[in-house]
């Protein structure tokens, strides 16, 4: 399963593609709002198609990149490895294990990323001249031309952005990984992100998917705290294959497979690297199984542990204002906008958009003429 499906790339897309979604969506919800499909059919099918232009060609640029760059580190690595694998497995295992830790930090507040983008495109789309294009220098011509695609633009930059930020990811994930897991793996993790993506811009409704990323992101701490425990095992493996003159695990699980002085536990059976790992290889693959265990192993799986829960303890006391044991100072209480405040993003509500429906109701009319 490890040569095709990758758990860690999967979520790295997921996440990156959802944000996508959102972005896309908020557009789309924009343009709804400020537009009758019936009675501007014309104008509105030009702005709808102006932002899926913009993340069609902004993907399509990301995959052309994802592919020399991935291709190109899978390259040199397989140039430098020789005979220190264990050495680089270690690093990229503690490597992938660090890039999941704060991806999944980021998971959990996905919902969040609504009020985030709604936020920039009001900026974007308030911050237009309205007499730029018609007449002018080369900078008005410049700006009108901005102002005219802004919704071709505005969704191709950011897309662009997020996409190269999960290709930079997955070739830091992905190297210690069959090349022939990634496709796979991006595929799942785009199209789930679209399909979610698309129920939070037709409900709105944050609560089911914020339950969703809330499990995903506790799996993906365990294939990370897994990762982490693997590299240190790589490490000590590879020591170990110095002491012995050879790879130890060519011995199978039997007697000088492993170092007696700082194993935990052994068992000759459920070897993940024998016989094509089975389900025991799906176990290292996920959680960072060993028949045979050693200090460092088991040690740095606990103080992965300890230390992925001092951060969000770390984190929860950041956002109430206070640490533990001390007070929350008087400026901070109630500084937090209430829910109910909030203008609702996608839902279309009672609240209007206002001088930015207007700007936008402007864009569209200086699209349309010839």
């Amino acid at each position: 399963m490890e040569d095709l499906f990758s758990l860690p790339i999967f979520f790295i897309t997921f996440r990156e593609s959802l944000e996508t979604a959102i972005i896309v969506s908020v557009l789309l919800a924009f343009i709804k709002r400020t537009l009758d499909p019936q009675r501007d059919a014309v104008l509105y099918s030009t702005m709808v198609r102006q932002v899926w232009l913009g993340t069609a060609v902004a993907v399509l640029v990301c995959i052309l990149l994802g592919a020399v760059l991935i291709g190109g580190v899978y390259g040199l690595a397989a140039d430098e490895m020789g005979g220190a694998e264990d050495i680089w497995e270690g690093l990229f295992s503690l490597g992938a294990s660090l890039v999941i830790t704060l991806m999944g930090a980021v998971l959990l507040r996905v919902t969040k990323l609504q009020d985030k983008w709604h936020a920039k495109l009001s900026k974007a789309l308030s911050s237009t001249n309205e007499d730029s294009g018609r007449h002018g220098t080369f900078m008005d011509r410049f700006r009108f031309l901005s102002e005219k695609y802004a919704l071709f633009i505005l969704p191709f930059i950011t897309v662009l952005r997020e996409g190269f930020e999960g290709v930079l990811f997955i070739a830091g994930v992905g190297i210690g990984l069959p090349v022939t897991s990634i496709p796979l793996s991006v595929l799942s993790g785009l199209l789930v992100g679209a399909v979610v993506g698309l129920v939070i811009y037709k409900g709105s409704n944050v609560a089911p998917i914020q339950y969703f990323l809330v499990f995903s992101t506790c799996f993906l701490y365990l294939v990370a705290a897994g990762l982490f425990s693997k590299g240190v095992w790589h490490l000590e493996a590879h020591q170990w294959n110095l002491i012995v003159g050879g790879d130890a695990a060519e011995l199978g699980s039997g007697p000088g497979s492993y170092d007696i002085r700082r194993s935990v536990w052994h068992v000759n059976c459920c070897n993940p690297d024998l016989n094509g790992g089975g389900v025991w290889g799906i176990f290292n693959a996920v959680l960072g199984w060993q028949n045979s265990a050693t200090v460092g192993s088991v040690v740095s799986y606990n103080l992965y542990w300890i230390a992925v829960a001092l951060g969000f303890a770390a984190m929860a006391c950041r956002e109430q204002g206070r640490w533990p044991f001390h007070k929350a100072d008087a400026g901070r209480r109630g500084a937090a906008p209430a829910e109910a405040d909030r203008e609702p993003l996608l839902a279309g509500g009672a609240r209007s958009a206002g001088d930015l429906e207007m700007r936008l109701w402007g864009l569209g009319r200086k699209a349309k003429r010839p």
